[in-house]
């Protein structure tokens, strides 16, 4: 590992071209890489080195460092291959057996999504035994025997106590898919995806929106990303909408119908199809913002647009075709990038240390890699494969992130330094590594098909002299081959010639219009405002603010205020947020909401009564206090059903989450509808956590855990208020 030393020399020298051919040159670092008689490799730079035994497969190309990378990749790979893993929050920290993968040096336990993206990423290539003995282990049933029998995916440990503040678990589906081939694992995914697909149904899904509640995939330390004041209130996160996440269920949907098909269920097939089909419809109504080109990384639970963007969620938009055509190399054409790298979040936060903010994680590159490769984007494709093969060769293993201006592994900053964590050989990163060589370069896709689309910028570093280059692979070796004529940006196949499990691909060049990466983008976002203050004023509210704001209203864009303006009054809900607009347009994250109007508090024991003042719509919610964990971690997210009786209709159901809080909170809300005078009775019924799994019997890390499962809060009043614009007096 390179020492702080390092760190500031990165900082602070001046960038200079890389070889890329036996090592590279940045900011004033030299790495090198040789190759000894018997294939085994040393990485060297000026504190240390790195020596990588002879790797099982080989790739051969002109660059030592190329190929030297991917033998320690692999060799990371070897080192992640465990018996049993570890983590102090299950267990007591005691060896658990598994013949899996680790997720890392400082993290040697199975996470769900690091697993699960590292599988997608092409693990199951390299050893699909782990891979789904891994996934396996994040299956559970139910302990709870009053609760729905089932097989789901786990949501792990996290912010206010799990799912369903974050709902990221069906990526677990993303890796699960290349495994089917065998049966006995077949027959588990199955259930478990019709299973965790319905609960997500029940407890998640917002049929008024037609999206899917909950955190953005993996970035999930919320002052990083999140406005800072859910740090401790996190009722924001869980009742908003992102992007990665909702595609990650598009995904889920679309396997869902393809294996329902695959067992003759058809009515199923055709539902989940359908499903599937609404919530891209959805995800591009809701997520596309028109004046940057690009996808949200997540919106208000009203809908309130936020002026922040992720790369991930961004490439696995373009990747599954929620995003198309235009819109699909518009938004990654349109995200920023730095010498580096690409930044996993944008804009960055200026008053957040560097983790998932101001930084280049490799998997997320991984995926950007993969994006580019399919809207034909040369010029994305060579930055992400430079940055992913930089970041392994300056520390000698594949860590988990870099910081994004310098690629460090730590720069000092004070408060601001970081990354904050960062273990080698992150499984993830391997996995990011791997990708890069296989279909990055070598064009192997997940279906077998072989479909280069290498970058003509690379050839001097990859080819140099070379006429080819041969990728080893477990079961297939793959020969390029390139063309006299090298006229244009990017070489794709001509012919493609198989014998046996030799695959040997003729390139040609081509010349593709793509845009020239985005460089120049402001580097941070605006500080967010404090909440706006909402005063009477006869038939107004008068509305007071720091400064000139952006203010929305019920999730819409209303005016600007500088200091002071006004807004309509009436008896129906009024939620107003602000943003701040900096010289460069670009806004900062929402503030909290201010919310006036006839608020009905209904107190009392369950069921509780209440009669509805006029025909109309209605947000209800509860004030509660779960003090069952930290706002950070645990899996005791209380989460309850309220079933609303009103006279003359139907039985109404609203999910209620209460995460765990600071004191008393506010849970997430959810609309009714009630006829004017009618008389409505509201029960609280159990819903289901995380706890209740089997699984979490081994959690020693907090409630709900070995103790027992637990979802519960003490909840008191009982809050209903009309929607403005949908209620009417008779």
């Amino acid at each position: 590992m390179l020492s702080l030393l390092l760190a500031a020399t990165l900082a602070s020298a001046p960038t200079a071209a890389p070889p890329w051919q036996d090592g590279l040159d940045w900011h004033g670092v030299h790495v090198s890489m040789q190759r000894d008689s018997k294939d085994a490799y040393t990485l060297a730079w000026p504190f240390g080195q790195r020596v990588i035994p002879a790797p099982p497969l080989r790739v051969d190309s002109a660059s030592v460092l190329f190929n030297g990378l991917y033998a320690m990749a692999q060799d990371d790979l070897r080192l992640d291959s465990v018996t049993a893993i570890r983590d102090g929050a299950f267990d007591h920290g005691q060896p658990i057996p598994c013949h899996c993968f680790e997720t890392g040096l400082k993290w040697p336990y199975v996470w769900t999504r690091d697993l699960s993206y590292s599988i997608d990423l092409g693990l199951w290539r390299f050893d699909s035994t782990r891979a789904r003995n891994g996934l396996q282990f994040k299956l559970s049933g139910v302990r709870v025997p009053t609760a729905p029998r089932g097989l789901y995916v786990m949501q792990d440990t996290g912010s206010g106590g799990s799912w369903p503040i974050s709902t990221d678990r069906v990526v677990w589906f993303l890796g699960a898919q290349h495994l089917l081939n065998d049966q006995a694992f077949a027959d588990k995914v199955w259930p478990a995806l019709q299973d965790t697909l319905a609960q997500d149904r029940k407890y998640a899904f917002d049929a008024a929106f037609g999206l899917y509640r909950g955190e953005t995939s993996f970035m999930d330390w919320r002052e990083q990303s999140y406005p800072a004041w859910t740090a401790n209130n996190v009722t924001f996160i869980a009742q908003s909408y992102a992007l990665s996440t909702n595609v990650l269920h598009y995904q889920a949907l679309q396997l869902a119908s393809s294996l329902a098909d695959a067992h003759h269920e058809m009515q199923a097939a055709g539902a989940y199809r359908a499903e599937a089909a609404a919530l891209k419809q959805a995800i591009n109504r809701h997520f596309w913002r028109a004046d940057r080109g690009m996808y949200m990384s997540y919106l208000g639970g009203d809908g309130t647009p936020v002026d922040t963007y992720d790369l991930l969620g961004i490439s696995l938009a373009v990747t599954s075709g929620v995003a198309e055509g235009e819109r699909a190399r518009q938004t990654l054409a349109n995200y920023p990038s730095w010498p580096a790298g690409s930044p996993i979040m944008w804009p960055e936060r200026a008053d957040q240390p560097i983790y998932h903010n101001r930084a280049i994680w490799p998997f997320v590159s991984a995926y950007a890699l993969r994006a580019a490769r399919t809207v034909n984007d040369p010029a994305r494709i060579a930055h992400e494969i430079e940055s992913v093969m930089r970041g392994a060769a300056l520390y000698g293993s594949n860590l988990e992130n870099y910081e994004l201006l310098t690629q460090g592994q730590h720069v000092d900053e004070g408060k601001l330094s970081g990354p904050v964590v960062n273990s080698p050989r992150q499984l993830w990163s391997v996995a990011a590594y791997l990708d890069v060589v296989t279909e990055g370069v070598f064009g192997l896709t997940e279906d077998g098909k072989v479909e280069p689309k290498l970058p003509t910028a690379l050839l001097p570093m990859l080819f140099g002299p070379r006429s080819s280059i041969t990728l080893n692979l477990p079961d297939r070796r793959i020969t390029l081959e390139l063309p006299k004529q090298r006229t244009g940006n990017l070489l794709v196949a001509d012919h493609i010639r198989t014998r046996g499990s030799t695959t040997t691909v003729m390139l040609k060049a081509v010349q593709v219009n793509a845009a020239p990466l985005r460089t120049g983008a402001p580097l941070y976002a605006p500080a967010a405002p404090a909440a706006p203050t909402l005063t009477a004023a006869g038939d107004r509210w008068q509305v007071s603010g720091e400064g000139k704001l952006q203010l929305y209203v019920n999730g819409r864009r209303a005016g600007t205020i500088d200091g002071h303006g006004t807004l309509p009054r009436s008896g129906e809900l009024t939620c107003v947020s602000a943003t701040r607009v900096d010289a460069h347009g670009l806004q900062s994250l929402p503030s909290p909401a201010t919310c006036a109007g006839d608020v009905a508090r209904v107190a009392g024991n369950w069921p509780r009564q209440w009669i509805a003042p006029a025909s109309g719509h209605y947000r209800v919610s509860v004030d509660y206090r779960n003090e069952h964990g930290p706002i950070s971690t645990g899996v005791t997210a209380a989460v309850k059903m309220l079933v609303i009786h009103c006279d003359g209709l139907p039985v109404q159901n609203v999910p209620l989450v209460m995460p765990h809080s600071v004191g008393t909170q506010r849970s997430t809300y959810g609309e009714f509808s009630a006829p004017a005078h009618a008389s409505c009775r509201f029960a609280l019924e159990d819903g289901f956590n995380m706890s209740y799994l089997q699984h979490f019997a081994h959690y020693t890390g907090g409630a709900g855990g070995i103790d027992g499962p637990l979802n519960d809060a003490s909840i008191d009043d009982l809050l209903i208020a009309p929607l403005a614009g949908e209620t009417t007096t008779p």
